[in-house]
């Protein structure tokens, strides 16, 4: 083997996606099972935690190009998910609030996913988990190359 070269199973970017996979087999069946996908989940989380946002933080934080968001938030609100409006001190800020079906669908779903979390600290540890966090903050936090 090439010194210079990693072998296929320690290229970081396909490690974390298989991971990010093996984690999504236990909250996928849920979503399913309540007519969400991946990414309104993660907009409806982050709605309940903070209320109404704009919908370029709604991108930053959830990890969605806000060209794909602009479509989700199309169907949240066509499904009675979301509000979106825009700003009255700045007419290019669009502002994106839950709807109350969103807030009772999310309470709904919260204790689910806790099971969720549970269920994978079975086999991972709270331990290793926290610690996992932990390193992932880390590695959020790269400089810029």
């Amino acid at each position: 083997m090439d010194p210079t070269q990693r072998p296929y199973q320690y290229q970081l970017p396909q490690r974390l996606l298989r991971a990010r996979e093996a984690v999504m087999s236990y909250f996928r069946p849920v979503l399913t099972r309540h007519g969400l996908s991946e990414q309104q989940w993660r907009v409806l989380r982050l709605l309940a935690e903070r209320g109404e946002m704009e919908a370029g933080d709604i991108a930053q934080r959830a990890g969605i190009h806000p060209p794909s968001l602009s479509g989700i938030l199309t169907r949240m609100e066509r499904d009675d998910l979301v509000y979106r409006h825009r700003a009255r001190s700045d007419n290019r800020r669009l502002i994106v609030t839950p709807t109350p079906h969103a807030k009772a669908l999310t309470q709904r779903i919260i204790p689910l996913s806790n099971d969720c979390y549970r269920r994978i600290e079975t086999h991972f540890s709270p331990a290793k988990l926290q610690t996992l966090l932990a390193l992932l903050d880390e590695l959020e936090n790269l400089p810029a190359p």
